[in-house]
This record gives C-alpha cells, sequence and structure tokens, in this order.
C-alpha cells in the first residue's frame, strides 16, 4: 500500500492523506481526515472529513462519509451524512444517500439517489445519523433499539428512527 501525505504545505492549507495502490478490504478512520484515492480500491470505506476519488481512481466499495468528491469510476453504495459531489468525469453505479448532491455537467450516473436527512428535514434518521446525533457509536444505537432501550422501526435489515420519538425519548432521559 502506498501513502502519501500529499497538498500540505503552509499553515492554513489542507492536508491530504493519498492512496496510490490497489487495494483490497475496509479502511475506517474515526477522526477527519482528508482522503484522496487514486487508485484501485475494493472493499469498505469509512471516513469523517472529506474523500475524494481522483480521475482515474476504480472504485468498488461501500462508501459511507461526510463529504465525497467524485471524479473516477465508482461501483456501490454511497452514504454521505453531509453532500456529495460527481465531478464532470465520475461514473458512477450503484446507489447515492445524501442530504445534498452535485452533479457537474458529463458526469454519469446509473443508478438511484436518496436525498433525505438532517438538512432535508426528514422525519426519519438512519442508524448513522441518529450515531452523529447523540454523539455515540453506531453500534451502542443498534444494540440499544435491539434492547427496546431506544423508540425504532425495524425495515428489513435497516433500523430507523423516527426523529419527534427521539426527542421525546431524550427529554424523558434528561429527567431521570
Amino acid at each position: 500500500m502506498a501513502l502519501r501525505r500529499g497538498r500540505e504545505g503552509e499553515a492554513g492549507e489542507e492536508r491530504w492523506l493519498e492512496v496510490d495502490a490497489s487495494m483490497t478490504g475496509t479502511l475506517a478512520f474515526k477522526d477527519p481526515v482528508n482522503l484522496q484515492i487514486n487508485g484501485r480500491f475494493e472493499g469498505a470505506l469509512e471516513t469523517k472529513g472529506i474523500l475524494s476519488i481522483g480521475e482515474r481512481a476504480s472504485v468498488k466499495a461501500t462508501i459511507s462519509g461526510e463529504t465525497l468528491t467524485i471524479g473516477g469510476t465508482v461501483e456501490g453504495h454511497i452514504t454521505a451524512s453531509r453532500r456529495v459531489e460527481l465531478l464532470s468525469t465520475a461514473r458512477v453505479t450503484g446507489k447515492i444517500s445524501t442530504p445534498r448532491m452535485v452533479m457537474q455537467d458529463g458526469a454519469i450516473l446509473q443508478g438511484t439517489v436518496e436525498m433525505a436527512g438532517e438538512r432535508t428535514g426528514s422525519p426519519w434518521m438512519s442508524v448513522e445519523e441518529l450515531a452523529r446525533y447523540l454523539e455515540i457509536e453506531a453500534q451502542t444505537v443498534i444494540a440499544w433499539a435491539r434492547e427496546g432501550r431506544l423508540p425504532a422501526k425495524r425495515e428489513g435489515d435497516q433500523w430507523r428512527f423516527e426523529r419527534a420519538k427521539v426527542e421525546e425519548w431524550l427529554a424523558q432521559e434528561k429527567v431521570k
């Protein structure tokens, strides 16, 4: 694996971690990082911060992060809590879930886009959205939902949380 720090300079400039290799597996970052994939990647990408898929990159993965910019080829499920931008060179096949999306002229998307979440005022939250909202790990949200400690609805293999019921639950928990 070839990792290198890129786009680094004087104070105030952003720091980037660039991956210029072929990789298979899971890349997960618990702390914010600006990550750019320039090579081939297969597996799962879990990021906080900015994830950029370079123009020559080829990615087959389940991707979750905050802000994603795609210039290369991506196949898989993409979830972004803030925004997805497809550059003119992007070729995406799969499902995109995000509250905001920008698609430049020339970008190709074969799949679906679900624009829901905190910014759209959706009455429902996903496990990831609720975990961010409560500032806890997603695994804790799932455990509490399974135990009945948290108001939740199961849809297939996904947990969904009604925002109003979560707010009521929070208010009750503060009183205890």
